[in-house]
């Protein structure tokens, strides 16, 4: 199963939040990778840095490929620019899963700032089990909080938590799963969400101009080691956000990591769009092809 498809099965699911006004409005979810070219480092939808196995180095105590269990990371929640006439969005999260275009599943949890089409900025919390959609959190969210989330997973049962340390609230799950999970990847992501109607046709929406996101305090385990983004067990890999052309507007790209590997920015700025369209392939997967 591709990326694409995956887009098109987490937009039919319901309770998702919505971006846009009106009958126009669209239900708002997010996805795993979609690669904007060959290179690993582009993607349309993903900025930031995961941690994945590496194909040319041994693992010390592991003869298999890792298995990622933990992740967690802080940020402050950005503040989004908006301008009217303009529907758009960014999500910022940790996650589990996802960085593999064959993925089935991901496992993620993070807050949201979007501004409608009359320029009006609101901002959200979430946890999401890809194909499932999106579940919004009883937690409140502004500008300025600052925000910790982790994701736990043990076997079919996957723990999920948020704290908005600035107000002094906090929010956990835990759900089991019947479907295998993606373990073989952790993140710490901007995204561009994805948009889908009510009939199923999705397409990633315009990423919101957020300034920039400083990620902190990253730490995950797989195969029972623990460490930073920069573990010598994993591969640290960089995420530019390049948009498609056919959605155009700003890009995402990440800043050099910390000298600890516990920290790293994410900039809003403009980049050269590709010329792939991902919307097209979206629905080229969901008749079929």
């Amino acid at each position: 199963m591709t990326a694409a498809r995956l887009v098109v099965i987490a937009c039919l699911a319901l309770g998702a939040a919505l971006v846009g006004d009106g009958a126009s409005a669209k239900r708002l979810t997010f996805a795993p990778r979609v690669a904007a070219d060959a290179s690993p480092q582009a993607s349309v939808n993903w900025s930031g840095y995961a941690a994945v196995s590496s194909t040319t180095e041994a693992v010390p105590s592991a003869d298999s490929a890792l298995t990622f269990g933990d992740v967690t990371g802080s940020w402050t929640q950005p503040k989004a620019h908006c301008v009217k006439g303009r529907s758009d969005a960014a999500a910022f999260w940790v996650g589990i899963g996802g960085f593999n275009e064959s993925s089935t599943t991901l496992q993620q949890i993070g807050t949201t700032a979007q501004c409608s089409s009359r320029g009006v900025a609101s901002s959200f919390a979430w946890w999401e089990i890809v194909p499932a959609g999106e579940v919004r959190v009883p937690l409140k969210v502004r500008a300025g909080d600052r925000v910790t989330a982790a994701v736990l997973v043990n076997g079919s049962k996957v723990t999920m938590s948020i704290k908005n340390a600035t107000r002094r609230t906090r929010f956990s799950t835990r759900v089991t799963v019947s479907q295998p999970l993606d373990v073989s990847s952790a993140e710490w992501i901007a995204e561009a969400p994805t948009a889908c109607t009510s009939n199923g046709v999705c397409e990633v929406v315009p990423l919101t101009n957020f300034g920039s996101v400083t990620f902190s305090k990253a730490a995950a385990t797989a195969n029972q080691l623990s460490g930073t983004i920069t573990n010598p067990a994993w591969v640290a890999t960089p995420l530019q956000l390049i948009p498609d052309a056919s959605v155009g507007g700003l890009g995402a790209s990440p800043g050099a990591l910390s000298a600890d590997g516990r920290s790293f920015r994410v900039s809003a700025q403009r980049v050269a769009s590709r010329t792939r369209t991902v919307a097209t392939a979206a629905r080229r997967m969901h008749r079929g092809r």
